[in-house]
């Protein structure tokens, strides 16, 4: 598993950053505008057509992907939305949009002359934009069987293998909880996560632990630590 992948509870990650702006700069707005028109014109989408050449799919998953395959040292090297920006430069390349070296050419014309960045765009992605936002991609679906677990119920945490992305923290795994609260419908998460095991929809719950379980003499008291794992996560406390 990543170190990206593993977070909770690590100490001496200083310095940390206390920027509450939501963009620091101002390219850091438009790449968030690049990934929302790749996610409004992913092919996944059952929307109107337009005259993009984008074609291929991109999810949420896969601009997390990208950015946890950075080198650990790059990944926490870099803010937030450089880690964006290496993780959809990536991807172009890898699906062939554009060559690495067509991409480092530009790079380096658009950093001599801002005046040359593409201005403007085309109102029938923007129109497929909007409409995108308004209607999302809501991963709630119908439950295809009953839950495995009822609230009460002591669990222990999988640890599966992971190696792109997981939705399971790290500091969570082989550790018992108990289940605090089942979540109504079933849930998926935006691509299938493969060896990870979240892939059809399934129950999601809310586990509570005791946080002295998870950092062993080095937490604070009389707080408990909440966590909403999928169902593929969790098997029962007695399971050897």
């Amino acid at each position: 598993m990543k170190l990206q992948h593993y977070l909770g509870g690590l100490e001496g990650l200083d310095p940390i950053s206390l920027e509450t702006r939501v963009f620091v700069e101002a390219w850091e707005e438009r790449i968030f505008g690049i990934h929302t028109a790749m996610m409004a014109l992913s092919r996944q989408l059952d929307l109107e057509t337009t005259p993009s050449t984008f074609n291929t799919e991109w999810t949420w998953a896969d601009l997390r992907k990208g950015a946890e395959a950075m080198n650990p040292f790059d990944y926490f090297k870099f803010r937030y939305y450089e880690k964006w920006l290496g993780g959809i430069s990536g991807y172009f390349v890898a699906r062939g949009y554009i060559t690495q070296a067509e991409l480092d050419a530009r790079t380096l014309t658009f950093r001599s002359s801002p005046a040359a960045m593409p201005k403007g765009g085309d109102a029938a992605v923007d129109a497929r934009v909007r409409t995108y936002l308004m209607t999302g991609d809501d991963p709630k679906r119908e439950r295809p069987a009953p839950p495995r677990f009822a609230a009460g119920s002591a669990v222990r945490v999988a640890s599966p293998k992971s190696v792109d992305h997981t939705r399971l923290p790290g500091h969570l795994r082989n550790k018992i909880g108990v289940i605090d609260n089942v979540y109504p419908d079933a849930y998926t998460y935006l691509c299938d996560t493969g060896v990870d095991g979240i892939g059809k929809a399934m129950p999601v719950y809310c586990v509570r632990f005791d946080p002295n379980d998870l950092w062993p003499g080095n937490t604070e008291t009389n707080f408990t630590f909440y966590a909403d794992l999928f169902e593929a996560y969790l098997e029962p406390a007695t399971a050897s």
